[in-house]
């Protein structure tokens, strides 16, 4: 049934996400405690609260999205483009500019979102950030009242796991192993808080979120039994 799907009719996307301050020191008392709670059971006794603090990033009450890339296929007869494009900076703009696109180009029921465990982490991440921002949930991750097969939403990694749910594959292994070549990254996610915070190289972030999005778009051609992109096909926009 996979490929049933029309490729122009999915939008491919990756979040990249850093602790929402710096460090653990500018969190205030209450939210100290709170982040000592939640990440209890993580952390254990092996690491303080303050010392596993440079891993809140990847949950949406301790952490934010500092970059949003997405990619779409376009297909005229036998050529097709993929083009690529990020919403970065400000993490209430860049929501609200990527709820713009979700609502003007892809608001159709025909139009999935499609992301590499993205509905474990992308697609929940970025409503329950929105929420905390007061913006209003497009359609496409407003999943209340949703029937399992109406939820708008690809996960590579889950057409992967084909029912075991206790798999785990990242999408850096599934290239590997599908023979997609591996996207000349120079960082990889453990290293965006340092980028970010100590660095301050938001567009070399934004890079390394697009290869995710172009990476994740050829796992799916491969899972369609489809030839992978060319890198002449990959266009930034």
């Amino acid at each position: 049934m996979l490929d049933k799907i029309q490729l122009e009719n999915i939008l491919f996307l990756d979040i990249e996400t850093v602790p929402e301050v710096e460090n653990y020191q500018d969190l205030d008392v209450v939210k100290q405690e709170l982040w000592e709670h939640k990440s209890q059971y993580q952390r254990k006794d092996d690491f303080t609260a303050e010392e596993f603090y440079d891993r809140a990033g990847i949950w949406a009450e301790f952490g934010k999205i500092i970059c949003i890339s997405v990619g779409y296929f376009n297909v005229k007869g036998d050529k097709r483009e993929f083009r690529v494009t990020s919403f970065h900076g400000e993490e209430s703009k860049l929501l609200k500019d990527f709820k713009k696109l979700l609502n003007n180009h892809f608001k159709y029921p025909k139009n999935l979102l499609c992301a590499h465990n993205g509905k474990e982490f992308d697609f929940p991440y970025i409503a329950r950030r929105m929420i905390i921002h007061g913006i209003k949930l497009p359609y496409k991750l407003d999943l209340f009242g949703k029937k399992p097969w109406e939820v708008p939403h690809l996960d590579t990694m889950e057409l992967w796991k084909f029912g075991d749910f206790k798999h785990y594959t990242s999408l850096k292994l599934m290239a590997n192993i599908l023979g997609i070549s591996s996207p000349k990254e120079d960082i990889d996610g453990s290293m965006v808080r340092d980028v970010y915070y100590e660095e301050q190289d938001l567009d070399r972030i934004v890079t390394y979120c697009e290869l995710d999005v172009v990476t994740t778009a050829q796992v799916l051609l491969r899972l369609r039994n489809e030839e992978i992109l060319e890198e002449s096909e990959v266009k930034k926009v």
